[in-house]
């Protein structure tokens, strides 16, 4: 079976936010797998159990040399009995160019290396073997994957009634999942990590499943996807002294974190509030200045 266990809501209890009427609560989707963490395992679920019940045991997806989707698709390869390939975007290097591509070959992905110049061809891919392999998007952002992020919204319906959920935003797809599940008056904020916002909008919007209202900052970008800064750096650093069972990382979590604080102390939300934030796991993309993950 298909399945991996529920992740907590933890109240983060942070004495430089104890001036703030803000009840500030992380929804732990990092602590779901040691491996299949955050929004790729919500993203994953429901395209593992199609291609298990269409017949499939083969799985191929796309990513970055950096891609946690990648790395996630491998270890649920291994974990649920599936072949997995990834087409890597960029030059291949020998030996293996950073741990993430490194762990997946150990998971049993076959990585194949597509030069920039020739990755737009990755949907001439996806037709020529769709018979062969169940294909997954870069990212895995499809609509299974917004149902996978609707089942996360009903575990934190059924814990707690929010005013806010907040999301770091890449491509999209876990937003969008947000936004699918949201009831009553809750709003749904994506922190974009990348400069294009109408890129990310126009995405969003087609996955959606009903027209409920979202918004996506894009004020903490700190120079773009991947990009950083020593501000944020020195945050995350700080954050995890005075939170020390949990870890961001500086291209997703840590960016919504300093948006969330920043907006927190500016009076952004409404006094008495009940704030939610989504840890989308992600750690093994986490700077090696940061210190170890655990």
């Amino acid at each position: 079976m298909i399945q991996l266990p529920t992740s907590p809501l933890q109240r983060i209890e942070d004495p430089i936010l104890k001036d703030f009427s803000i009840n500030l609560f992380i929804k732990r989707d990092d602590l779901i797998h040691p491996e299949i963490t955050g929004n790729k395992w919500r993203k994953l679920k429901y395209n593992l159990i199609e291609a298990r019940e269409k017949g499939y045991d083969s799985i191929m997806t796309f990513g970055g040399a950096f891609s946690n989707h990648i790395y996630a698709t491998s270890a649920a390869g291994k974990e649920f009995g599936f072949k997995t390939t990834g087409i890597i975007r960029g030059e291949e290097l020998t030996p293996l160019s950073n741990e993430i591509l490194m762990f997946s070959k150990i998971n049993g992905m076959d990585l194949i290396f597509l030069p920039r110049l020739n990755y737009g061809f990755k949907d001439k891919i996806t037709r020529q073997y769709k018979d062969d392999f169940y294909v997954i998007p870069e990212g895995g952002s499809n609509n299974l994957a917004i149902k996978g992020v609707v089942e996360m919204m009903d575990e934190i319906y059924d814990e707690i009634l929010p005013d806010y959920i907040c999301v770091a935003a890449g491509t999209g797809g876990t937003l969008a999942g947000i936004v699918s599940g949201l009831r009553g008056e809750t709003e749904a904020i994506g922190f974009a990590v990348l400069k294009d916002k109408g890129l990310m909008w126009n995405f969003v919007t087609k996955l959606l499943t009903n027209d409920n209202e979202f918004d996506i900052n894009n004020d903490y970008i700190f120079n773009n996807y991947g990009k950083t800064t020593p501000e944020l750096i020195e945050f995350i650093m700080e954050f995890e002294k005075r939170n020390p069972s949990i870890k961001l990382e500086q291209v997703y979590t840590g960016k919504m974190m300093f948006g969330v604080y920043d907006m927190i102390q500016k009076g952004k939300f409404k006094e008495n509030s009940n704030v939610i934030v989504i840890h989308t796991g992600g750690l093994r993309g986490r700077m090696k200045e940061l210190g170890e993950i655990f």
